[in-house]
């Protein structure tokens, strides 16, 4: 009778922690990144300001996708760049991901135009320069920053006030996860970022998986530089990006190990992978029809992303032939000029209820660039997927779903018309992707609590004690020599030494004492006897 009353009482206890009232409301300063990132951000910071929270966002006035609500509070600065040098820069760097996959981190940070970036890392200097905002911050007694690190400005401004920070992100960039989070990550099997590789590597690949861990160590630096010199101007010290990562509070990484491989994880990593899924809606009558005239054959969707909607013309135009060589429908979001050849099949749209269709009965495949929310919401509503990973840590979401057997990569600069025809046939007629992609679902669907409730409980478990000092490993304390326990090594390398050197010292002592006397006794009797 106990375990069943135990049973019933756990879910009610949670159900009125995340009853909106019932927490304890605190303040929390929100500092997000642009782009796709805040899409799922918003979410969490939405569902904190419903249970009663004091939320403020501070965000630049120049951006994409961010902007005022009347859900919380929103306080910007200026900054020294317009939404056209963004987009300018940005459409450059999209270009040049058009003609060369980077296929190393070198080519990436080295040879991509990385201008973009430098508006990100620009922002946080913007900030501070508006000195009312921060007077604000300083007088508003936050109890905690949620923050996205892409940009380090969440970090610079945790660090700055003395806040506990609560980090949101699909990971981070170069090698700074498992060394602010002192997580070990083993070379042997645990791939590198953007390396494309599995769990599973050949010895030549994981030669180059050690390749690729040092060149981060060795180019890293280069491409975080302008943030670490804003960062150390605003803090007025010499700053690294393990001073600025090390004193995160919770990581909330929005994967799980149903898209990641195993690996070794810290106990403040929280894994919320799939947030951005939610129930799918009625379709609006325009696509309801789409879906509705396709008949037996069903829909393909295809988006290349938020950020990404045109693509060169000559791709465009293949891309398109492909498309008509099915018989499916294809509802394709594209804002570019439309090809000449376009299917009667192919409707074009700047913008499509994503989740919506996916989770269609009618929807037969998905046509991705394969970042983490359009995976995702492949996975939730089980899609098999055909992958065109473009940049980022596209390449290796997509490795993962192939080597899952629930999707099919194809290299978006080389595959011809022919072959993204038949990865579509492929994933639409082999039932396996079906099964593979449906039995992802299951595992990914099957878990104690959302992945938004759960965000949301350690977003204010850090505001509640004011940070989570008892999930922070010793190692952060420990120098280079005693984390990897040379120290030890040595003292008893030296024992061992010295041990081995006293026995041999005894026997050799013992055997001129025992031979070297035998010796002179056999020479003794010699003499005598001449």
């Amino acid at each position: 009778m106990a375990p069943a009353i135990l049973t019933g009482f756990l879910p009610l206890c949670m159900c009125l922690l995340l009853t909106p009232g019932f927490a304890q409301a605190g303040k929390l300063l929100v500092v997000p990144m642009d782009g796709s990132h805040w899409f799922t951000m918003r979410s969490v910071v939405e569902k904190l300001t419903h249970r009663g929270h004091e939320v403020v966002v501070v965000m630049p006035e120049v951006s994409w996708h961010m902007g005022k609500s009347s859900n919380f509070t929103v306080k910007t600065y200026s900054t020294s760049y317009t939404l056209e040098d963004m987009n300018r820069q940005f459409r450059i760097f999209s270009d040049y991901h058009w003609e060369t996959h980077a296929k190393s981190l070198f080519s990436l940070l080295m040879r991509s135009p990385n201008n973009v970036f430098e508006y990100f890392f620009s922002r946080c200097r913007s900030l501070f320069n508006n000195t009312k905002l921060v007077k604000y911050i300083e007088e508003s007694s936050f109890d905690a920053v949620f923050l996205d690190p892409f940009d380090t400005c969440g970090l610079i401004v945790a660090k700055y006030f003395s806040l506990p920070s609560v980090v949101f992100a699909r990971g981070i960039f170069c090698y700074y996860l498992e060394e602010g989070a002192q997580c070990p990550s083993p070379l042997s099997y645990v791939p590198r970022d953007l390396s494309a590789f599995s769990d599973a590597m050949t010895f030549r690949e994981k030669v180059w998986n050690h390749i690729f861990y040092l060149e981060e160590r060795l180019f890293c630096g280069h491409f975080f530089k302008m943030a670490l010199e804003v960062a150390s101007e605003i803090l007025q010290t010499t700053v690294t990006a393990y001073d600025l990562f090390s004193h995160t509070s919770i990581w909330l990484l929005r994967i799980d190990f149903v898209l990641d491989y195993p690996k070794p994880v810290m106990p403040n990593m929280i894994f919320v992978g799939g947030i951005n899924c939610l129930p799918g809606k009625p379709l609006a009558k325009e696509f309801d029809a789409y879906v509705n005239a396709s008949g037996e054959h069903g829909v393909v969707v295809f988006s290349l992303g938020s950020m990404v909607s045109e693509i060169p013309e000559k791709k465009a135009m293949e891309i398109a032939d492909a498309l008509g060589k099915i018989p499916q429908t294809v509802l394709w979001r594209y804002t570019g000029t439309p090809p000449s050849n376009l299917a009667k099949n192919t409707i074009l749209v700047k913008w499509l209820p994503q989740n919506d269709l996916l989770g269609h009965p009618k929807t037969r495949a998905f046509i991705t660039h394969s970042g983490s929310h359009g995976i995702y919401e492949g996975i939730c509503n089980g899609v098999p997927m055909v992958m065109l990973p473009l940049f980022g840590d596209q390449m290796d979401n997509a490795k993962r779903m192939e080597s899952r057997g629930a999707g099919v990569t194809l290299n978006v600069l080389e595959m011809t018309s022919e072959d993204l025809a038949n990865a579509l046939k492929t994933v639409i007629n082999d039932k396996s992707y079906k099964e593979n992609i449906m039995r992802l679902s299951s595992l990914h669907k099957d878990r104690p609590i959302e992945p938004l409730d759960l965000a949301v409980f350690w977003v204010e478990f850090v505001m509640r004690h004011k940070g989570a000092p008892h999930l922070r490993p010793a190692a952060h304390d420990l120098t280079w020599y005693q984390y990897h326990s040379l120290d030890v090594i040595g003292f008893l390398l030296a024992i061992v030494l010295g041990v081995a050197f006293i026995v041999y010292k005894c026997c050799a002592f013992g055997y001129r004492k025992c031979c070297g006397k035998k010796g002179r006794v056999k020479k003794a009797q010699k003499s005598k006897a001449h």
